[in-house]
């Protein structure tokens, strides 16, 4: 999970915030956030992602700090952590330097993320923040619209890589409209790779529309999963679910091998 990885081995970082939101329901401490990432990493997830909020809903400060100390056991695996620059993110950036920040433009109370960063309206306020992260060894990602022309911005503020927003193509998957959301993030990933952004995806991926994302977009380095994967895992364990998440990457994969 490198910029020199190559585009077809696509990393699996689990999202666990549904985790801490069902234990925050109660005061007892279960289900462990720490335990949910363990048994995935141990199914061969390669990377744990969070989102702590400010209003620490789901992930808390202490959450993201555990987390980084059994990262710490696992040295070929990474560690994202991602939210708003200009809320809460950059002191756990600070005190953490995960492998990567990823950079989402929510609002305070917002549900969950619905939209990618605004690149004519908020580059120069990210450019400091952004060049901040890289100093201090963090790679940076930009939580990105599929918008093939906003891709040579988003390299222009500094961004190492690019998260496509991919709620959309979620919800076209089984209509008429999934081939034509499909090639727009075609079109996205290779504006991205040309503008020489790594690129990453997520947001509402699954077992049933994962492959074919894998397969039809170039260059796609990681899938950020976590809602579908944490709901499947309910029903399948948590090992089971991410070797399902796995295989759909490898089928995606054995379809496109470049």
């Amino acid at each position: 999970m490198n910029s020199s990885t190559p585009a077809h081995r696509t990393a699996l970082s689990v999202n666990v915030n549904k985790v801490a939101l069902v234990r925050n329901t109660r005061h007892l401490g279960i289900p462990s956030v720490s335990r949910a990432a363990l048994l995935c990493l141990q199914a061969g997830a390669q990377g744990i992602t969070v989102h702590p909020r400010p209003d620490e809903r789901h992930i808390r400060a202490q959450d993201v700090m555990e987390l980084a100390t059994l990262l710490q056991n696992w040295p070929d695996r990474e560690y994202n952590i991602e939210g708003n620059p200009f809320h809460n993110l950059m002191d756990f950036i600070r005190s953490v330097r995960p492998h990567q920040a990823t950079f989402v433009p929510d609002g305070e109370g917002q549900f969950t993320s619905d939209h990618g960063w605004n690149l004519a309206q908020d580059a120069e306020r990210l450019r400091p923040l952004i060049a901040e992260c890289r100093a201090l060894g963090v790679r940076v990602s930009l939580f990105m619209d599929p918008i093939p022309e906003q891709m040579a911005a988003a390299k222009a503020v500094g961004a190492d890589r690019v998260e496509l927003y991919t709620e959309p193509y979620a919800a076209a998957w089984g209509t008429p409209q999934q081939a034509q959301e499909l090639e727009r993030y075609r079109a996205a990933a290779q504006a991205a790779l040309d503008a020489g952004l790594g690129v990453n995806a997520g947001h509402d991926l699954n077992r049933d529309n994962l492959a074919a994302f894998v397969h039809t977009v170039p260059g796609l380095l990681e899938v950020s999963i976590g809602h579908a994967l944490i709901a499947d895992a309910l029903e399948l364990g948590y090992g089971a679910t991410v070797r399902a998440y796995l295989d759909c990457i490898q089928q995606g994969t054995a379809a496109n091998p470049a």
